[in-house]
């Protein structure tokens, strides 16, 4: 299951803003000539050379029909298709962003191009099913905005749609005195979003939580938890209905920009001509960015998050969410404890490097992706900054009883026994030349293009108001 990043991080412990994070994003990146509005867009350096188009029968040819399930390559001419808007990626995002439109313009035509077989396969189906409350990020970013309207707006969502989730509150539980600051910081930030927050003491923490341990707590009213793969199933579902297309199987290998339209040509050979490409690609976003012709100025790094589950016999350990309270030296959570939607409980993650993309065990190496992480300059600046720290997550992940003494700074009772391995997760972290972790998320526009650069936790929560952000830039482009 996909890992969390930390929210945010109490006012005035950030390295830097997330305006800043994101004008550097392009930092040394001249756009392309045409580029259009983007949040927070640096200038710099020269663009990445522009993908070579596709031919122009590919962009003048005949249309033929599409279908939802893209075939394999077959002998003949491409099958081509026009469109308004292609959308590349098919989790939460995407399919957010295709109903968005669908509802905020009638009549346009987006197809959306998914290399897995089904919705969900990654970052939204890996999750732990957390509605975010907003109450870690800082006032002005995106991330504060959106999951603040994205939590209501979930929660609504899913009980129009018959979708399992429930509001559970959760607490933020300090365990040392040096977290107090910051704790009593994120409790100022609560009430200046207007969260439902309380402050707790050692005995009111065992009012919600009998086995779990701290100095002090917040709880915090507004957070819940959903069946995000769910979610987006019924975002496919009602983009369908009203008109779009998805089709599974559909990698995309060449992009090409001619004369208005985007010509996006998939490993089968299907060829889909559009005026307007949205990408959603999550883990490849960089990559699909660049077979655009935009430079994206960062690189996604990947790092897995490895889980374990409470056994049955003691899950009743824990009745709700307890999370620790955020280290400002890293962008990551920590070992947290989550009761999900179906019962089970899930403890941790710890975050260490994967050595893919879409690398979910320590088997899984893809050396031409490992060589490109180990070649940028942004992985080894993140190496020299963070290195006690990743030690740590590595010791953690080599060793169930280093993870489970972690997991004892919350729950004093948990044994090695009661930890069974759980699916593991990998996020998409947009990271800059620099070094710099992107905190808030990043969405970039080339000519005719519109690029989400990331969108970690809490993308999910925060779903339908960055899928209608995308949705009206869209709309612009379309013109």
């Amino acid at each position: 299951m996909a890992f969390e990043q930390a929210e945010g991080r109490p006012e005035g412990e950030a390295p830097e803003g997330s305006a800043e994070a994101a004008r550097r994003a392009e930092a040394g990146a001249k756009e392309p000539a045409g580029a259009g509005r983007s949040v927070a867009r640096p200038a710099g350096a020269p663009s990445a050379p522009r993908a070579t188009p596709e031919s122009a029968s590919a962009l003048t040819g005949p249309t033929h029909p599409t279908t939802r399930a893209a075939r394999p390559r077959t002998a003949g001419p491409a099958r081509r298709s026009d469109c308004d808007v292609v959308i590349i990626g098919a989790g939460i995002v995407g399919l957010s962003t295709a109903y968005a439109i669908t509802r905020a313009a009638p009549g346009t035509r987006v197809v959306v191009l998914e290399k897995e077989p089904g919705p969900a396969r990654h970052q939204t189906g890996r999750n732990s099913g957390v509605i975010h409350s907003g109450i870690y990020y800082p006032p002005g970013s995106l991330k504060a905005r959106f999951a603040l309207e994205g939590s209501a707006e979930m929660t609504k969502f899913c009980a129009e749609h018959d979708i399992p989730h429930e509001i559970t509150g959760k607490l933020i539980v300090a365990t040392d005195r040096a977290e107090l600051p910051r704790l009593h910081s994120l409790i100022q930030r609560g009430r200046e979003h207007g969260l439902p927050v309380r402050e707790l003491g050692p005995a009111q923490i065992l009012e919600y939580e009998p086995e779990v341990r701290g100095l002090a707590a917040i709880h915090v009213g507004t957070t819940g938890i959903a069946d995000f793969g769910a979610v987006a199933a019924r975002l496919g579902s009602l983009a369908t209905e009203a008109g779009a297309r998805i089709e599974y199987g559909a990698d995309v290998r060449t992009i090409g920009r001619r004369a208005g339209r985007v010509a996006v040509r998939t490993a089968g050979g299907r060829v889909v001509r559009a005026r307007a490409l949205v990408n959603c690609a999550g883990l490849q976003c960089d990559r699909v960015a660049r077979l655009a012709g935009d430079a994206p100025g960062m690189r996604i790094v990947p790092f897995r998050g490895e889980y374990y589950s409470l056994s049955p016999a003691r899950d009743s350990l824990v009745r709700g969410l307890v999370y620790p309270v955020p280290d400002p030296a890293f962008p990551f959570l920590g070992v947290h404890l989550t009761r999900g939607i179906h019962g089970d409980v899930h403890v941790g993650p710890n975050a260490v490097p994967a050595l893919a993309r879409e690398g979910y065990d320590w088997r899984t190496v893809r050396p031409g992706e490992l060589a490109g992480t180990l070649a940028y300059p942004g992985a080894w600046q993140i190496a020299r900054r963070h290195w006690r720290y990743g030690t740590g997550e590595l010791h953690r992940s080599l060793s169930k009883r280093a993870f489970t003494d972690a997991v004892r700074r919350l729950l004093p009772a948990v044994t090695p026994e009661d930890l069974t391995p759980a699916p593991a997760g990998v996020r998409a972290q947009a990271v800059l030349p620099d070094g710099t972790l992107v905190d808030d998320f990043l969405i970039t526009e080339g000519p005719h293009t519109i690029h989400v650069l990331n969108a970690p936790s809490p993308a999910a929560t925060a779903s339908l108001p960055i899928g209608r952000e995308i949705a009206e830039r869209a709309v612009r482009l379309l013109g």
